[in-house]
């Protein structure tokens, strides 16, 4: 995997979890700006599913590489879902689903990095 881009989307989904954060104790419903920052999240986790799927087909990949591509395509759904649910839920629980997301995603960006580290050693 690309650590640039790794980083990248760790960083982008960390300030949108504080935004999303600071957005739900002001008592704000999910707007315009959570909706940007969930796109503009899932455009670098579509990057970075076709860097790993063009890396596997290449022949490189981790041991694993059926769990590297469930947690890589389930990553894609984090945003959507996010968005989703933040839009039907009027309340400032909605920005709270969009900060949750926020935080999930590192989660899963660090054990891709991690089921990626584990190339035949």
């Amino acid at each position: 995997m690309l650590d640039v881009l790794a980083t990248t989307i760790t960083v982008a989904a960390l300030v949108l979890a504080g935004w999303s954060l600071l957005t739900t104790l002001l008592n704000r419903r999910v707007g315009i700006s959570h909706l940007a920052g969930l796109a503009g999240l899932e455009v670098l986790l579509l990057v970075q599913a076709g860097v790993g799927i063009f890396r596997l087909v290449g022949g490189q990949g981790p041991d694993e590489p059926v769990l590297f591509l469930a947690y890589l395509i389930g990553a894609l759904f984090i945003p959507p879902a996010a968005a989703l649910w933040g839009i039907t839920d009027r309340s400032r629980w909605g920005s709270g689903v969009v900060a949750v997301a926020g935080l999930v995603t590192p989660v899963l960006i660090v054990r891709l990095q991690q089921i990626w580290q584990t190339v035949h050693g």
